[in-house]
Protein backbone atom coordinates (compact mmCIF):
# COMPACT_ATOMS: atom_id res chain seq x y z
CA UNK A 1 0.00 0.00 0.00
CA UNK A 2 1.20 3.43 -0.95
CA UNK A 3 2.27 5.72 2.02
CA UNK A 4 1.37 8.93 -0.13
CA UNK A 5 -0.22 12.25 1.42
CA UNK A 6 -3.21 10.84 0.14
CA UNK A 7 -3.04 7.57 1.80
CA UNK A 8 -1.96 9.06 4.70
CA UNK A 9 -5.28 11.20 5.14
CA UNK A 10 -7.72 8.15 3.82
CA UNK A 11 -6.07 6.49 7.34
CA UNK A 12 -6.63 9.05 9.19
CA UNK A 13 -10.15 9.47 8.04
CA UNK A 14 -10.65 5.85 8.73
CA UNK A 15 -9.47 5.82 12.80
CA UNK A 16 -11.47 8.89 13.31
CA UNK A 17 -14.60 7.01 12.29
CA UNK A 18 -13.88 3.19 13.77
CA UNK A 19 -15.81 3.64 16.47
CA UNK A 20 -18.80 4.01 13.77
CA UNK A 21 -17.86 1.40 11.49
CA UNK A 22 -17.17 -1.44 13.68
CA UNK A 23 -21.01 -1.22 14.16
CA UNK A 24 -22.00 -0.15 10.79
CA UNK A 25 -19.67 -2.27 8.21
CA UNK A 26 -22.42 -3.88 6.37
CA UNK A 27 -25.79 -5.26 6.31
CA UNK A 28 -24.09 -9.01 5.55
CA UNK A 29 -21.60 -11.00 6.94
CA UNK A 30 -20.75 -14.66 6.47
CA UNK A 31 -18.37 -15.24 10.01
CA UNK A 32 -18.51 -12.93 13.11
CA UNK A 33 -16.72 -9.27 12.57
CA UNK A 34 -13.86 -9.73 14.37
CA UNK A 35 -13.21 -13.07 12.50
CA UNK A 36 -13.52 -11.24 9.32
CA UNK A 37 -11.18 -8.49 9.95
CA UNK A 38 -8.64 -10.64 10.90
CA UNK A 39 -9.31 -12.85 7.39
CA UNK A 40 -9.33 -9.76 5.60
CA UNK A 41 -6.01 -8.37 7.46
CA UNK A 42 -4.62 -11.53 6.73
CA UNK A 43 -5.37 -11.51 2.74
CA UNK A 44 -4.25 -8.15 2.11
CA UNK A 45 -1.91 -6.87 4.39
CA UNK A 46 -3.98 -4.05 5.81
CA UNK A 47 -4.01 -3.00 9.24
CA UNK A 48 -7.52 -2.05 8.77
CA UNK A 49 -8.71 -4.43 6.31
CA UNK A 50 -11.66 -2.46 5.15
CA UNK A 51 -10.08 0.14 2.90
CA UNK A 52 -7.21 -1.41 0.45
CA UNK A 53 -5.57 0.47 -2.08
CA UNK A 54 -3.70 -2.31 -4.49
CA UNK A 55 -0.37 -1.50 -6.19
CA UNK A 56 -0.77 -1.28 -10.01
CA UNK A 57 1.99 -4.50 -10.00
CA UNK A 58 -0.43 -6.46 -7.55
CA UNK A 59 -4.19 -5.42 -9.40
CA UNK A 60 -6.14 -8.95 -10.67
CA UNK A 61 -6.75 -9.33 -14.57
CA UNK A 62 -9.69 -6.65 -15.88
CA UNK A 63 -13.24 -7.41 -14.46
CA UNK A 64 -15.46 -7.89 -17.83
CA UNK A 65 -19.09 -8.14 -17.25
CA UNK A 66 -22.62 -7.16 -18.81
CA UNK A 67 -26.13 -6.14 -17.56
CA UNK A 68 -29.19 -4.46 -17.78
CA UNK A 69 -30.54 -0.93 -15.31
CA UNK A 70 -33.02 -0.79 -13.87
CA UNK A 71 -34.41 1.13 -16.39
CA UNK A 72 -34.14 -1.90 -18.60
CA UNK A 73 -30.93 -0.51 -20.27
CA UNK A 74 -27.87 -2.88 -21.42
CA UNK A 75 -24.55 -2.15 -19.54
CA UNK A 76 -20.87 -3.50 -20.10
CA UNK A 77 -17.66 -3.15 -18.47
CA UNK A 78 -16.85 -2.38 -22.28
CA UNK A 79 -19.02 0.98 -21.30
CA UNK A 80 -16.06 2.32 -19.08
CA UNK A 81 -13.26 1.23 -21.53
CA UNK A 82 -10.58 3.17 -20.46
CA UNK A 83 -12.17 5.18 -17.66
CA UNK A 84 -11.42 5.22 -13.83
CA UNK A 85 -14.93 4.17 -12.38
CA UNK A 86 -16.63 3.46 -9.10
CA UNK A 87 -18.90 0.85 -8.77
CA UNK A 88 -21.14 0.45 -5.22
CA UNK A 89 -22.83 -3.07 -4.49
CA UNK A 90 -26.11 -2.19 -2.30
CA UNK A 91 -29.71 -2.75 -2.35
CA UNK A 92 -32.95 -0.83 -1.04
CA UNK A 93 -33.63 -2.10 2.77
CA UNK A 94 -29.85 -2.16 3.65
CA UNK A 95 -29.49 0.48 6.33
CA UNK A 96 -25.50 1.45 5.54
CA UNK A 97 -26.36 1.54 1.77
CA UNK A 98 -29.04 4.58 2.52
CA UNK A 99 -26.64 6.26 4.94
CA UNK A 100 -23.82 5.87 1.98
CA UNK A 101 -26.16 6.95 -0.69
CA UNK A 102 -25.18 10.76 -0.53
CA UNK A 103 -21.78 10.39 -0.36
CA UNK A 104 -21.39 8.33 -3.30
CA UNK A 105 -23.42 10.82 -5.40
CA UNK A 106 -21.27 13.83 -3.72
CA UNK A 107 -18.18 12.30 -5.22
CA UNK A 108 -19.95 11.59 -8.67
CA UNK A 109 -21.01 14.85 -9.27
CA UNK A 110 -17.42 15.75 -8.42
CA UNK A 111 -15.95 13.66 -10.85
CA UNK A 112 -18.31 13.08 -13.82
CA UNK A 113 -16.86 16.18 -15.90
CA UNK A 114 -13.18 14.70 -15.22
CA UNK A 115 -14.59 11.45 -17.09
CA UNK A 116 -15.07 9.01 -13.96
CA UNK A 117 -17.61 6.54 -14.22
CA UNK A 118 -20.21 5.45 -11.74
CA UNK A 119 -21.91 1.98 -11.91
CA UNK A 120 -24.44 0.60 -8.96
CA UNK A 121 -24.94 -3.04 -8.39
CA UNK A 122 -28.21 -3.78 -6.83
CA UNK A 123 -28.05 -7.21 -5.36
CA UNK A 124 -30.98 -7.92 -4.35
CA UNK A 125 -34.18 -5.63 -5.35
CA UNK A 126 -36.41 -6.18 -8.55
CA UNK A 127 -36.29 -2.90 -11.32
CA UNK A 128 -39.28 -0.56 -9.37
CA UNK A 129 -37.42 -0.56 -6.11
CA UNK A 130 -34.13 0.58 -7.41
CA UNK A 131 -36.17 3.39 -9.20
CA UNK A 132 -38.18 4.43 -5.94
CA UNK A 133 -34.47 4.09 -4.38
CA UNK A 134 -32.48 6.58 -6.36
CA UNK A 135 -35.71 8.76 -6.92
CA UNK A 136 -35.75 9.14 -3.18
CA UNK A 137 -31.88 9.60 -2.14
CA UNK A 138 -31.00 11.67 -5.53
CA UNK A 139 -29.10 8.78 -7.16
CA UNK A 140 -28.51 9.77 -10.63
CA UNK A 141 -26.36 7.42 -11.92
CA UNK A 142 -27.29 3.69 -13.25
CA UNK A 143 -27.55 0.64 -11.30
CA UNK A 144 -27.21 -2.79 -12.54
CA UNK A 145 -29.93 -5.37 -11.56
CA UNK A 146 -28.42 -8.48 -10.00
CA UNK A 147 -31.00 -10.09 -8.28
CA UNK A 148 -31.60 -12.99 -10.91
CA UNK A 149 -28.26 -14.55 -11.40
CA UNK A 150 -25.99 -12.54 -9.78
CA UNK A 151 -23.74 -12.54 -12.94
CA UNK A 152 -22.14 -8.81 -12.47
CA UNK A 153 -21.55 -9.63 -8.31
CA UNK A 154 -19.64 -12.97 -9.23
CA UNK A 155 -17.56 -11.51 -12.11
CA UNK A 156 -15.83 -8.73 -9.58
CA UNK A 157 -15.72 -11.57 -6.96
CA UNK A 158 -13.62 -13.26 -9.00
CA UNK A 159 -10.86 -10.85 -8.84
CA UNK A 160 -11.42 -9.26 -5.17
CA UNK A 161 -12.88 -10.00 -1.84
CA UNK A 162 -16.67 -8.59 -1.46
CA UNK A 163 -17.81 -9.92 2.36
CA UNK A 164 -20.55 -7.16 2.87
CA UNK A 165 -23.29 -5.10 1.50
CA UNK A 166 -22.38 -2.81 0.44
CA UNK A 167 -18.66 -2.98 -0.93
CA UNK A 168 -17.69 -0.15 -3.13
CA UNK A 169 -14.66 -0.24 -5.50
CA UNK A 170 -12.32 1.98 -7.23
CA UNK A 171 -11.41 -0.09 -11.17
CA UNK A 172 -8.50 1.87 -12.83
CA UNK A 173 -8.35 2.70 -16.66
CA UNK A 174 -7.77 -1.04 -17.43
CA UNK A 175 -10.54 -2.06 -15.90
CA UNK A 176 -8.62 -3.44 -12.56
CA UNK A 177 -10.13 -3.13 -8.97
CA UNK A 178 -7.70 -0.43 -7.61
CA UNK A 179 -9.01 0.02 -4.12
CA UNK A 180 -11.91 -1.53 -2.13
CA UNK A 181 -14.12 -0.23 0.86
CA UNK A 182 -15.72 -3.50 2.17
CA UNK A 183 -18.69 -2.22 4.41
CA UNK A 184 -19.99 1.29 4.50
CA UNK A 185 -18.51 4.42 3.46
CA UNK A 186 -17.97 6.75 6.33
CA UNK A 187 -17.08 9.82 4.66
CA UNK A 188 -17.15 11.11 1.21
CA UNK A 189 -13.16 12.20 1.90
CA UNK A 190 -12.46 8.35 1.67
CA UNK A 191 -13.68 7.79 -1.97
CA UNK A 192 -12.65 11.37 -2.68
CA UNK A 193 -8.68 9.88 -1.95
CA UNK A 194 -9.41 6.82 -3.87
CA UNK A 195 -11.02 8.11 -6.68
CA UNK A 196 -8.20 10.88 -6.92
CA UNK A 197 -5.11 8.45 -6.95
CA UNK A 198 -6.52 6.53 -9.46
CA UNK A 199 -7.20 9.56 -11.74
CA UNK A 200 -3.28 10.43 -11.09
CA UNK A 201 -2.01 7.47 -12.74
CA UNK A 202 -0.17 7.21 -15.55
CA UNK A 203 -1.15 4.48 -17.95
Amino acid sequence: MRTSKRTILLKTALVATTAISLGLIGCTAATPLAERYQQDNERTGSADGRIVEIPVDERGAPVSFTGTTEYGDPIASDDYAGQVYVVNFWYAACGPCIVEAPMLEEIWQKYQDDGVGFLGVNIYDQPATAVAFAEDNGITYPSVIDVTDGRVKQAFAGVTPIQATPTTLVLDREGRVAARIIGQLESASILDVLVSDALEETT
